[in-house]
């Protein structure tokens, strides 16, 4: 019978890994808590017409990346996308937005059938922010000021950059959109295939395209700036302001237009050029009209989503993920006898009750002593403490050092949790 293999695309994170997926969401969670972010835990399945009325209809999400099955009362559901559309859902239908100031963030899978390739694939795990009830730049500057200190935390500063630009609103795009398409149709012969499927049905997403030929044509069409309301330079103008005060270093692209379409005025992605073409480590922008879009009461809201797969991808890739995230245990218990075995069990609970912070593992499994200090060794941990029958008799139990070279030595039972604690700290 053959054997049952991961979906292609929805890949297996080992222990060897999950370390530093610990690392880096343990460094966002205390970083959003800093901040005043409250969690908030959303469902892997929705009614497929939230993606559809939020995303888009002619966006590639919607077209071809979807996963999408009736179940058995016959409702379309689908794996979500991504997770703006359900944060909203959710907090629109608790009552979190009613007359109120809410900052939230998730975290979770998303699901996406594209062609799997190194840092994208079909399921894929986002940390998730959005905020609710501010129309200000302020609230625009915070969370950029948020996702850079979050990069100095992690080291990556040096290696990512922000790009930021306005849309406006849906009356400015509107406006521009028939500029541009007017523009481009009389170089359709030039574009690129994807942009001549996208002059009708989504023409901004032109701006995005990487086509050489059809980035050359794009240099002499009519700018998005050009468009915006007095009142939307104004809110760029100030959060430019705010971000140069902070001392955040971006750039203004003004082909930057994200891919989903309920964002409007302020986008922003932060981008790197250590990972190739997936490049992106973090992007979002003010999304104004999505709650009124879903059937709720008008509401502004701003929000991102940072990939995790790729910002682990590229902390592993820079070497910047600390030696001491491993998981590895910090002590290792060998026992001979049953006598031994059950007085080292006890000893690990009382370890464990003093020293809360320190790992501490119990051979099970019998086997001899050179089997059990191979496991041992190769557990990572720093100390074996061991206790045969001579050990139980005496009252003490044997201390081996693992790593550093040292003598082992002795302890009583009586003093073993304070000269643990001694020798950890040393480490």
């Amino acid at each position: 019978m053959a054997k049952i293999q991961a979906i292609r695309g929805m890949n297996d994170i080992l222990p060897e890994q999950t370390p530093a997926w610990q690392y880096l969401e343990q460094q966002v969670r205390n970083l959003l808590r800093s901040f005043a972010y409250q969690e908030i835990r959303l469902p892997i399945l929705e009614q497929t017409d939230l993606f559809r009325r939020s995303i888009g209809e002619v966006t590639d999400i919607v077209e071809k990346e979807m996963y999408t099955f009736e179940d058995r009362n016959g409702d379309s559901l689908t794996l979500r996308p991504e997770g703006t559309a359900g944060c909203v859902r959710a907090a629109d239908e608790h009552g979190l937005l009613f007359n109120q100031v809410r900052k939230l963030w998730y975290a979770g899978p998303m699901f996406r059938h594209e062609r799997p390739q190194k840092g994208r694939y079909r399921q894929f795990h986002q940390i998730g922010v959005e905020c609710f009830g501010m129309t200000g730049p302020d609230i625009d500057a915070e969370l950029l000021i948020l996702t850079f200190r979050l990069w100095q935390r992690l080291g990556l500063a040096p290696h990512v950059q922000l790009e930021i630009n306005s849309l406006g609103a849906a009356s400015d795009r509107h406006r521009y959109k028939q500029a541009l398409v007017e523009y481009l149709s009389g170089h359709v012969d030039l574009l690129d295939e994807d942009s001549r499927r996208r002059l009708d049905s989504n023409p901004l997403r032109i701006l995005d395209t990487k086509d050489p030929q059809t980035r050359e044509l794009l240099n002499a069409a009519p700018k998005l700036e050009a468009f915006l309301s007095e009142e939307d330079k104004v809110h760029f103008e100030q959060l430019k302001t705010l971000l140069d005060a902070a001392g955040v270093p971006y750039k203004v692209n003004p082909y930057l237009v994200r891919g989903l379409d309920y964002y409007g005025k302020t986008v922003f992605e932060w981008v790197t050029a250590s990972l190739g073409a997936q490049g992106t480590v973090c992007a979002g922008g003010r999304y104004d009209g999505l709650v009124e879009q879903l059937g709720g009461k008008s509401v502004p809201g701003i929000g991102f989503a940072m990939g995790v797969e790729r910002l682990v991808l590229l902390l592993e890739t820079l070497d910047l993920i600390p030696a001491d995230v491993s998981q590895d245990s910090s002590l290792y218990l060998v026992s001979m006898g049953q006598g031994a075995l059950s007085a080292m069990f006890r000893l690990a609970d009382e370890l464990r009750d003093a020293l809360p912070g320190l790992i501490v593992q119990t051979h099970c499994g019998g086997g001899s002593f050179k089997s059990q200090m191979k496991k041992a060794d190769r557990s990572g941990a720093h100390f074996a403490l061991i206790m045969g029958e001579d050990e139980l008799n005496q009252g003490v139990v044997t201390v081996k050092p693992l790593r550093n070279g040292r003598e082992q030595m002795q302890v009583p039972v009586a003093r073993l949790v304070g000269e643990v604690e001694k020798l950890v700290k040393e480490e």
